[in-house]
């Protein structure tokens, strides 16, 4: 803080330079007191009051009173910082238990756009023996089959160019992804896109972030998480 000048004492006519914190100057460039500084501030206020009409004990108490709850809300607030990191490393050590379990974003869609390919993964929790992926639009429609061959249980990833079961090119929009298949036993099963096992789990930056296929997505944006 920069130094203060030209504080006269009243009553001896002694003009007298203050420096009030004792930093040199632009040390505190945002402006921000802490308790220190007004502790300073107030023994400075005692230490050049007016001999003969000194501060009254209330203003003393009442300013003393103010230092102390300033004091008692920096604790306050260091001791909430504390427990919010406490806090953030529990969720954190929570979130890799769940590596092994499924987890689902929610929504079994893709943004289609015409003229690009669209790219999804499925996960198949049994091996498959035959099947289908189904693409769907907002009505329920299939509008393209992709045939699936035999393979273990996993995740698998699709490309679709667009082009429906007709041969024409598909509209720009939102469709559904689904698959029917059956295992090896030959019981028939469902499964669609949006639900992936947790293979594991990296932070960044404070975020919790699970890796599900191929991607990594925000712990945030997952809507459930269950046994697999």
């Amino acid at each position: 803080m920069a130094d203060i000048s030209g504080a006269t004492t009243t009553g001896t006519g002694v003009g007298t330079s203050t420096n009030l914190i004792g930093a040199p100057a632009g040390t505190n460039p945002g402006g921000i007191l802490g308790k220190d500084d007004f502790l300073k501030l107030l023994l400075v206020q005692l230490q050049y009051q007016d001999p003969t009409a000194p501060t009254d004990s209330g203003t003393i108490l009442t300013q003393t009173s103010q230092l102390a709850a300033l004091e008692s809300s920096d604790n306050t607030n260091n001791t909430l910082e504390k427990l919010s990191a406490a806090l953030l490393s529990s969720s954190q050590f929570s979130t890799v238990a769940a590596i092994g379990k499924i987890a689902d974003i929610g929504s079994n869609g893709i943004t289609f756009e015409e003229g690009k390919n669209s790219n999804f993964e499925i996960y198949f929790p049994q091996d498959i023996a035959s099947g289908n992926v189904e693409i769907k639009d907002t009505d329920g429609n299939i509008v393209r089959t992709i045939p699936i061959a035999t393979n273990d249980k996993g995740v698998y990833a699709f490309d679709w160019n667009g082009i429906n079961d007709a041969g024409a090119a598909a509209k720009s929009g939102v469709y559904y992804i689904e698959a029917s298949y059956s295992n090896q036993a030959g019981d028939s099963l469902t499964t669609r896109a949006g639900a992936y096992p947790i293979e594991s789990v990296k932070f960044v930056d404070g975020q919790s972030l699970l890796k599900l296929g191929s991607s990594y997505v925000p712990f945030e944006s997952i809507s459930e998480i269950y046994e697999g």
